[in-house]
């Protein structure tokens, strides 16, 4: 999906009205934000950032200075792990480490929902949507994490929404 339309569903899930005009710059299409009153704003997790403290909604950045920086290091991960990574051992790699680290964890921060929680989601649906069964079992955390992140109030909207079995089919498959 282009950052652009990941834009347009963050703007709706912040209950922000319509009206930013996005572009995209360079061969990695980077977005673009003409802000009515300023100069452009350039990327997504800056644009992003500015959209959540248009809708004063700066929770979503993090309470406290760790959970901060938290949020910086997941947004960071999203544009330069996930965007533009395909190939299916990137994927694999990727899916493991999430995996691991959402072992003792609800979101990205821990225990808070945040700005992070939602990029990532928008930036891993293209590929947790093909996941076999028995791959989202072996990802049994990135399945629960992503499953509990796409029925949140307004966060999938028209994306596709995964269906995760409740039921363990493969009792070996870790």
């Amino acid at each position: 999906m282009a950052a652009a339309a990941e834009l347009k569903l963050l703007e709706k899930s912040l209950g922000l009205s319509k009206g930013n005009k996005y572009s995209a710059q360079g061969e990695r299409q980077i977005p673009v934000l003409q802000t009515n009153n300023g100069p452009s704003l350039t990327g997504l997790t800056t644009i992003a950032a500015h959209l959540v403290k248009q809708a004063n909604k700066e929770y979503l950045l993090g309470s406290t200075a760790e959970e901060k920086a938290i949020v910086q290091q997941w947004l960071e991960y999203r544009v330069t792990r996930v965007d533009g990574h395909s190939s299916k051992d990137d994927v694999r790699t990727l899916l493991k480490d999430l995996n691991s680290y959402l072992e003792d964890k609800v979101y990205l921060t821990g225990y808070n929902f945040t700005l992070a929680d939602i990029l990532l989601y928008y930036g891993l649906h293209r590929f947790v949507v093909d996941l076999t069964v028995q791959e989202k079992e072996k990802y049994l955390n990135v399945s629960r994490w992503f499953c509990h992140i796409q029925h949140h109030p307004g966060i999938r909207q028209h994306l596709s929404a995964v269906v995760f079995i409740k039921n363990r089919l493969y009792t070996n498959s870790h």
